[in-house]
């Protein structure tokens, strides 16, 4: 894979940063990434991004982690052990369910969460030991970082960028 050029444009306000994504977006230009060091409501409507699907996603994972703890509590208490405690042999799952309720509680959270963290690193590409690829680490702190890519429109692109209020600009080379 080649290098090709962007521009990273630098912003020290966030009511700015989402007026220049707005005014770029505008022009019709696409925006590659927009580093932060914090979230902007409304950036990724401004940006133009596709709504997540993650709620779906934890439903789907609840509804797991809710099947396995009914599984399990069946299999667990009825079948495989059945036990009579304080003298009350319940040996069907519908008269027991009533203990059972916080073990599907938690479960049913359990899977949703951690599956949920896994979706999100793998759909992020986000592994462990990966080296971070954040391009400037004053985006960590204090600035906010608009990354274009140019097509043979530099000086347009720049133009356009200094005029939405960008405390600096520079053209890098992006391997």
């Amino acid at each position: 894979m080649g290098s090709s050029k962007v521009i990273h444009a630098f912003y020290n306000d966030d009511e700015v940063l989402l007026d220049a994504v707005k005014t770029v977006k505008a022009a019709h230009h696409h925006i590659e990434e927009v580093f932060c060091p914090f979230p902007v409501h409304g950036l990724d409507k401004a940006m133009g991004l596709a709504p997540t699907r993650i709620a779906i996603a934890a439903f789907m994972y609840g509804i797991t982690g809710l099947s396995v703890a009914i599984w399990m509590t069946n299999y667990m208490m009825i079948q495989d052990w059945p036990q009579d405690i304080g003298g009350k042999p319940s040996f069907s799952w519908f008269e027991n369910m009533p203990a059972f309720v916080p073990i599907i509680f938690e479960l049913t959270v359990f899977f949703a969460a951690h599956l949920m963290v896994i979706t999100f690193y793998m759909r992020s590409k986000i592994w462990p030991f990966r080296k971070a690829e954040n391009p400037d680490p004053r985006t960590t702190d204090d600035h906010f970082l608009m990354e274009i890519p140019v097509h043979n429109n530099e000086e347009e692109l720049t133009a356009l960028l200094a005029k939405t209020g960008a405390v600096e600009i520079n053209v890098v080379e992006k391997h």
